[in-house]
Protein backbone atom coordinates (compact mmCIF):
# COMPACT_ATOMS: atom_id res chain seq x y z
CA UNK A 1 0.00 0.00 0.00
CA UNK A 2 0.76 3.75 -0.69
CA UNK A 3 -0.03 6.63 0.78
CA UNK A 4 -1.34 8.36 -2.32
CA UNK A 5 -4.14 7.60 -4.70
CA UNK A 6 -1.58 6.83 -7.71
CA UNK A 7 -3.08 3.64 -7.75
CA UNK A 8 -6.28 2.52 -10.01
CA UNK A 9 -9.58 3.25 -8.06
CA UNK A 10 -11.11 -0.13 -7.03
CA UNK A 11 -13.77 -1.64 -8.64
CA UNK A 12 -17.41 -1.56 -6.27
CA UNK A 13 -16.70 -5.68 -6.63
CA UNK A 14 -12.88 -5.45 -5.16
CA UNK A 15 -14.23 -2.96 -2.18
CA UNK A 16 -17.20 -5.42 -1.57
CA UNK A 17 -14.41 -7.90 -1.64
CA UNK A 18 -12.29 -6.64 0.92
CA UNK A 19 -15.67 -6.66 3.11
CA UNK A 20 -15.93 -10.53 2.56
CA UNK A 21 -12.50 -11.45 3.33
CA UNK A 22 -12.21 -9.10 6.37
CA UNK A 23 -14.47 -10.24 9.19
CA UNK A 24 -13.31 -10.57 12.54
CA UNK A 25 -13.71 -14.15 14.72
CA UNK A 26 -14.09 -11.75 17.54
CA UNK A 27 -13.67 -7.81 19.07
CA UNK A 28 -12.63 -7.26 22.12
CA UNK A 29 -11.95 -4.10 23.96
CA UNK A 30 -8.03 -4.80 24.09
CA UNK A 31 -9.14 -6.35 19.83
CA UNK A 32 -9.54 -2.26 19.42
CA UNK A 33 -6.57 -1.13 21.25
CA UNK A 34 -4.24 -3.99 19.28
CA UNK A 35 -5.92 -2.67 16.04
CA UNK A 36 -5.84 1.21 17.30
CA UNK A 37 -1.87 0.63 18.23
CA UNK A 38 -1.73 -0.91 14.80
CA UNK A 39 -3.02 1.81 12.98
CA UNK A 40 -0.76 4.37 14.92
CA UNK A 41 2.41 2.68 13.62
CA UNK A 42 1.36 2.49 10.26
CA UNK A 43 0.73 5.84 9.94
CA UNK A 44 3.71 6.89 12.15
CA UNK A 45 6.12 5.28 9.40
CA UNK A 46 4.50 6.80 6.90
CA UNK A 47 4.26 9.99 9.06
CA UNK A 48 0.82 10.63 8.41
CA UNK A 49 -1.04 13.56 9.86
CA UNK A 50 -4.13 11.21 10.50
CA UNK A 51 -6.52 10.94 13.35
CA UNK A 52 -7.71 6.84 14.47
CA UNK A 53 -10.93 5.74 15.67
CA UNK A 54 -12.38 2.73 16.66
CA UNK A 55 -16.15 2.54 17.34
CA UNK A 56 -18.07 -0.57 18.67
CA UNK A 57 -21.53 -0.53 19.14
CA UNK A 58 -21.71 3.37 20.05
CA UNK A 59 -18.50 3.40 22.79
CA UNK A 60 -15.33 4.91 21.51
CA UNK A 61 -12.68 2.62 22.16
CA UNK A 62 -9.31 3.84 20.76
CA UNK A 63 -8.37 7.21 19.93
CA UNK A 64 -5.39 8.74 18.59
CA UNK A 65 -4.56 12.01 17.07
CA UNK A 66 -1.58 11.91 15.16
CA UNK A 67 1.27 15.33 14.51
CA UNK A 68 -0.75 17.23 11.43
CA UNK A 69 -4.21 16.16 12.19
CA UNK A 70 -6.61 18.52 13.16
CA UNK A 71 -10.00 18.83 15.13
CA UNK A 72 -11.64 18.86 11.04
CA UNK A 73 -10.21 15.21 11.26
CA UNK A 74 -12.16 13.95 13.95
CA UNK A 75 -15.52 15.95 12.39
CA UNK A 76 -14.37 13.76 9.35
CA UNK A 77 -14.66 10.57 11.58
CA UNK A 78 -17.67 10.99 13.12
CA UNK A 79 -19.88 11.72 9.12
CA UNK A 80 -17.95 9.07 7.71
CA UNK A 81 -18.47 6.78 10.51
CA UNK A 82 -22.04 7.44 10.78
CA UNK A 83 -22.28 6.16 6.92
CA UNK A 84 -21.13 3.38 8.04
CA UNK A 85 -23.27 2.17 11.18
CA UNK A 86 -26.55 3.64 8.32
CA UNK A 87 -25.74 1.29 5.62
CA UNK A 88 -23.62 -1.29 6.99
CA UNK A 89 -20.53 -1.44 5.06
CA UNK A 90 -17.51 0.93 4.06
CA UNK A 91 -17.78 4.71 3.83
CA UNK A 92 -15.91 4.79 0.53
CA UNK A 93 -17.97 1.49 -1.17
CA UNK A 94 -21.38 3.58 -0.41
CA UNK A 95 -19.78 6.49 -2.00
CA UNK A 96 -18.23 4.73 -5.26
CA UNK A 97 -21.79 2.84 -4.83
CA UNK A 98 -23.41 6.16 -6.10
CA UNK A 99 -21.12 7.61 -8.26
CA UNK A 100 -21.71 3.94 -10.16
CA UNK A 101 -25.15 5.29 -10.75
CA UNK A 102 -24.26 8.65 -12.10
CA UNK A 103 -24.80 10.87 -9.09
CA UNK A 104 -23.18 11.23 -5.80
CA UNK A 105 -24.20 10.69 -2.12
CA UNK A 106 -24.69 14.27 -1.34
CA UNK A 107 -27.30 14.86 -3.87
CA UNK A 108 -29.02 11.16 -3.58
CA UNK A 109 -28.75 9.76 -0.43
CA UNK A 110 -31.27 12.66 1.40
CA UNK A 111 -29.37 12.58 4.50
CA UNK A 112 -27.97 15.98 6.13
CA UNK A 113 -23.53 16.26 4.50
CA UNK A 114 -23.07 17.97 7.89
CA UNK A 115 -23.75 14.60 9.52
CA UNK A 116 -22.76 11.90 6.60
CA UNK A 117 -20.03 11.50 4.73
CA UNK A 118 -19.55 9.09 1.95
CA UNK A 119 -16.12 9.57 2.18
CA UNK A 120 -13.21 6.90 2.25
CA UNK A 121 -11.62 5.93 5.75
CA UNK A 122 -14.58 4.00 7.48
CA UNK A 123 -14.40 0.59 7.54
CA UNK A 124 -16.80 -1.78 9.35
CA UNK A 125 -15.70 -4.08 12.32
CA UNK A 126 -17.78 -7.34 10.84
CA UNK A 127 -18.27 -10.15 13.71
CA UNK A 128 -18.26 -13.75 12.77
CA UNK A 129 -21.62 -14.92 13.56
CA UNK A 130 -23.06 -11.08 14.70
CA UNK A 131 -22.37 -8.98 11.57
CA UNK A 132 -21.16 -5.09 11.68
CA UNK A 133 -20.65 -4.00 15.52
CA UNK A 134 -18.76 -0.84 14.62
CA UNK A 135 -16.20 0.60 12.83
CA UNK A 136 -12.76 1.31 12.42
CA UNK A 137 -12.07 5.17 10.76
CA UNK A 138 -9.14 7.24 9.30
CA UNK A 139 -9.07 10.79 8.50
CA UNK A 140 -6.34 12.87 7.02
CA UNK A 141 -5.38 11.54 3.73
CA UNK A 142 -7.03 11.97 0.83
CA UNK A 143 -10.25 9.40 1.05
CA UNK A 144 -8.70 6.40 -0.88
CA UNK A 145 -5.52 6.37 1.04
CA UNK A 146 -7.46 6.94 4.05
CA UNK A 147 -9.33 3.58 2.91
CA UNK A 148 -6.18 1.61 2.29
CA UNK A 149 -4.79 2.52 5.00
CA UNK A 150 -7.67 1.28 6.94
CA UNK A 151 -7.99 -1.95 4.91
CA UNK A 152 -4.01 -2.60 5.07
CA UNK A 153 -4.33 -2.37 9.13
CA UNK A 154 -7.43 -4.79 8.97
CA UNK A 155 -5.60 -7.54 6.99
CA UNK A 156 -2.19 -7.38 9.03
CA UNK A 157 -4.68 -7.64 12.49
CA UNK A 158 -5.97 -10.61 10.79
CA UNK A 159 -2.58 -12.05 9.95
CA UNK A 160 -1.69 -11.82 13.58
CA UNK A 161 -4.58 -13.65 14.66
Amino acid sequence: MTNDDTRTTPSIEELEDQERRLVLPRFTHDDAWALGSLLVGLARERRAPVAIDIHRAGQQLFHAALPGSTPDNDAWITRKRRVVERYGCASYLVGARFRAKGTTFEDSSRLDPDLYAAHGGSFPVNVEGAGVIGAVTVSGLPQLADHRLVVEALERFLEQG
